[in-house]
């Protein structure tokens, strides 16, 4: 059973959350290539070459999934703007298409009593920009204050909250040095400049939005929590190196003006000239921040290049995409969190949830929710000021790399029909929400 409203604190958020490529249907109002269509039709990068063409077709159907936000009594619901819809060619002229459809889903959630909560940019980076370099280009920090500014301008006055960039790590390291994601890079000096950059596009996004005078603006960080394979030295300091890269990278620069020196010491000569001058914008004061988790790992050395650590199997339980299920984390991450770097400043579960092949009947969503749910209750009554939890996903969707096979959704989603059906989970989330 899940946890009811009524347990947690008065004013806590529940909310839905999404991302434009993964739902939208990329095809349609004059968007622009991203390079996610061009990773997705190079052979062998994702589970039959899908791609986000047509996903769920949200751009003509988001005032039916809407209803759905609002049937099971969120609060909140969190979405993208896809750059590449708002600029097709990254720069220059804007797409009136595309400003005009998230001024009506911003006019619809407000409609409906919902909390419109932004994130500029869920991973569609315009293909004209990739061609530049992309994350790699330390011009990328100007381009995106340019695009932050631009959809920031039309429907920034009537969000609740918003934040520039979702999941810092999978946009550098899992995009371009582990090559899961577009553009699809194995190289470490990429790397190195799009971890920096990603940080530096941040605060140039938060810098533009405090001029147009937005408030409520926060940074969406993903974390796994890292520990070590077995009592070894050397597993421990591979789970240290692991938590430098993925967790503490980010956070550091945002809040401690430095990088973690063992995650620099691997970078070596890669980083760009100068970073250490750019920490002043990286840190621009946040309102909030939110954390997006899903599961830990276990790792073990290896006899590789650095980081010279690989994954280990997990004994727990796991999902339809092989995560160990691990609450424990996210209580973790969330009294740490506030501990060495947030301190008072409210923390939002901004991303969980979990894969399941269950089509309607999902108990192991269920189970998945109400354990991560009661981790919250426990660092709330440790004293750590969580202030809402949204759930991935509202509807299945194009789950990047493994195409549509993985689904994240409280709503099922017929990839033929394009029908919804809500699932077991949506009726338990929505009964709890009543109480």
């Amino acid at each position: 059973m899940l946890p009811n409203r009524s347990d947690f604190p008065k004013g806590f958020l529940f909310g839905a959350a999404t991302s434009s490529y993964q739902i939208e249907g990329h095809q349609f109002g004059g968007a622009g290539p991203t390079h996610w269509d061009s990773f997705a039709a190079t052979p062998g990068n994702v589970v039959r070459a899908e791609h986000g063409g047509l996903a769920c077709d949200h751009y003509h159907r988001f005032e039916e999934d809407l209803d759905l936000v609002a049937q099971a009594g969120f609060d909140c619901y969190r979405f993208s703007t896809s750059w590449a819809r708002v600029l097709p060619e990254g720069r220059g002229t804007p797409n009136e298409a595309g400003l005009d459809f998230y001024d009506r889903l911003t006019d619809a959630l407000l409609e409906r009593g919902i909390k419109p909560c932004v994130t500029l940019y869920h991973w569609e980076l315009p293909q004209a920009l990739a061609d530049q370099g992309g994350w790699r280009n330390r011009d990328i920090a100007g381009w995106f204050a340019d695009y932050t500014e631009i959809i920031m301008g039309r429907i920034g006055d009537r969000m609740y909250s918003a934040a520039p960039i979702n999941e810092p790590w999978c946009v550098s390291w899992l995009s371009h040095f582990l090559g899961h994601h577009a553009p699809g890079l194995r190289d470490i000096r990429a790397t190195a400049r799009a971890m920096h950059h990603v940080c530096l596009s941040h605060g140039r996004a938060i810098e533009v939005m405090r001029g147009l005078g937005m408030s409520n603006l926060g940074a969406v960080f993903n974390m796994e929590w890292a520990a070590p394979a077995d009592d070894s030295p050397e597993a421990q300091a591979a789970a240290e190196l692991y938590d430098g890269y993925y967790n503490r990278f980010f956070l550091d620069g945002v809040f401690k003006g430095a990088y973690p020196q063992i995650v620099l010491d691997g970078f070596g000569t890669h980083m760009p000239d100068g970073f250490e001058d750019d920490f002043k914008t990286i840190g621009q004061p946040l309102d909030w921040v939110g954390i997006n988790y899903y599961t830990r790992k276990l790792l073990k050395p290896n006899e590789g290049p650095w980081p010279s650590h690989e994954e280990a199997p997990g004994p727990l339980p796991k999902t339809q995409m092989g995560w160990e299920i691990y609450p424990q984390g996210l209580y973790a991450f969330l009294k740490r969190t506030a501990q060495d770097y947030t301190g008072d400043l409210p923390l939002i579960i901004t991303e969980n949830g979990m894969a399941s092949a269950n089509p309607l009947e999902d108990p192991d969503r269920i189970d998945y929710v109400a354990r991560h749910l009661d981790a919250v209750l426990r660092a709330i009554a440790d004293g750590v000021p969580v202030e809402g939890y949204y759930l991935w996903s509202l509807l299945d969707n194009y789950e990047w790399a493994l195409g549509y096979e993985k689904r994240f959704g409280c709503v099922h989603v017929d990839f033929e029909t394009l029908a919804r059906t809500p699932k077991a989970s949506y009726e338990a989330v929505k009964l709890a929400l009543s109480k």
